[in-house]
């Protein structure tokens, strides 16, 4: 593995820590970046062994890809609007009946079903190889991130003492997988590889891609009422001290200027 490579991967992790580092932990942006941090140790972590066929294509893949999130959040931290599919999360994230697993699950929509089929296609285009060369190592990681993803349903849903009223949240979530998420990216990137010679219809399916995630994304968020009801799952309870600064952040964010996240210092190459 290319030892820039090497420290683009490990430039993302500092970025995802520092990013964490700076919210309260009840910030529905913190959720989904402590889950994606956890993600992207797991990769680095393999990296250097005989999981990855490609390992220094992966490499690649990952900091491209994580690249489209930091964006987003330095976006966001300037008071610009990010694209249309991260808008939800950042603008919900302090919303009082939102509950974490959706921020978790939003946040993986967005940048699982948009971010990465494009991630795909610019790495490609960099390492000069075919999605067909990537495609086993990409499945390779629908293992780790059904891993994390269960951790997290199993961590963030509400306990049995209130699944009754925690229903209409176990319908949302449980209507999302990241295994479709990711097929679906799959073929995205098959869609954007056949237009890759025709850049207005290919930017016409990468914008009609984001505001379709976008939605998907609103939907994932739709509040739920789990705010000062008793018998909330713990982590929820744990962060309620943070409410004051989670309700300045919302107004923050429909003000455009949620600048609390922290810019990058030296950003992963991103196209």
């Amino acid at each position: 593995m290319a030892r820039d490579t090497a420290r683009a991967v490990d430039e993302v992790i500092r970025r995802l820590r520092e990013i964490g580092a700076g919210l309260p932990a009840s910030d529905g942006v913190a959720v989904f970046n402590r889950m994606y941090l956890t993600v992207t140790e797991a990769v680095r972590r393999r990296l250097a062994g005989p999981y990855f066929a490609d390992p220094a294509a992966m490499a690649e893949l990952d900091a491209v890809f994580a690249g489209r999130y930091l964006l987003a959040v330095d976006a966001v931290a300037a008071g610009r609007r990010p694209p249309a599919c991260w808008r939800p999360l950042f603008e919900l994230r302090g919303h009082p009946g939102v509950h974490p697993l959706q921020f978790a699950l939003a946040g993986m929509n967005a940048h699982i079903q948009h971010d990465l089929p494009l991630a795909v296609i610019d790495t490609c285009r960099r390492l000069g190889r075919s999605p067909e060369d990537l495609c086993a190592d990409y499945h390779r990681i629908n293992g780790l991130l059904a891993a994390v993803e269960t951790a997290v349903r199993e961590q963030l849903m509400p306990g049995p003492d209130v699944l009754e009223r925690a229903e209409p949240l176990t319908h949302r979530v449980g209507a999302w997988s990241v295994d479709s998420a990711r097929d679906a990216a799959w073929a995205s990137v098959a869609a954007l590889w056949e237009l890759r010679e025709l850049p207005h219809a290919a930017a016409a399916l990468a914008s009609a891609l984001d505001v379709a995630v976008g939605l998907l994304g609103r939907a994932l968020l739709t509040p739920l009422g789990f705010h000062g009801a008793a018998g909330t799952h713990d982590i929820h309870r744990a962060h309620e001290g943070h409410a004051a600064h989670d309700a300045r952040s919302t107004h923050s964010t429909h003000s455009g200027t949620a600048g609390r996240l922290p810019v990058a210092r030296n950003r992963p190459a991103v196209r």
